[in-house]
């Protein structure tokens, strides 16, 4: 049996869509996706901005669950435009995760669940 991960800041959507950010199983957790959403719900228009969101979004949930990007075993992050935007993207990755680094899987799609998206990232954590 697993048991929901579910922040403060991220109840309103655990209740609304009915998914939670994140399971527990024994030691692993597994988040959703994070998009850099603002406070309003909307994506900010500035990618950096947007990328550091979505990074913070998975720290709340990996905080939440008694750990943080240490516990970080391996990432996949989704990209809209990825040719134009990875730099930035990489740039932001590197202020949350440091050696030894994880697994990383970086995929290219036309669009994200939330309009403006331009990144997703899923993590797995051994807590």
């Amino acid at each position: 049996m697993f048991k929901p991960v579910v922040p403060d800041s991220q109840q309103a959507f655990y209740d609304r869509f009915h998914f939670a950010p994140g399971v527990k199983v024994g030691d692993l957790l597994l988040c959703s996706g994070q998009i850099g959403m603002g406070p309003d719900g909307k994506c900010p228009d500035d990618p950096t901005e947007q990328f550091r969101r979505a990074f913070e979004g998975v720290a709340a949930i990996l905080a939440e669950a008694g750990g943080d990007w240490s516990n970080v075993v391996e990432m996949t992050s989704y990209h809209v435009d990825m040719s134009k935007h990875l730099g930035a993207f990489s740039a932001v990755k590197d202020e949350f995760l440091s050696e030894p680094w994880p697994a990383w899987t970086a995929i290219g799609c036309t669009e994200l669940a939330m309009p403006g998206g331009l990144a997703e990232i899923r993590v797995q954590a051994k807590l």
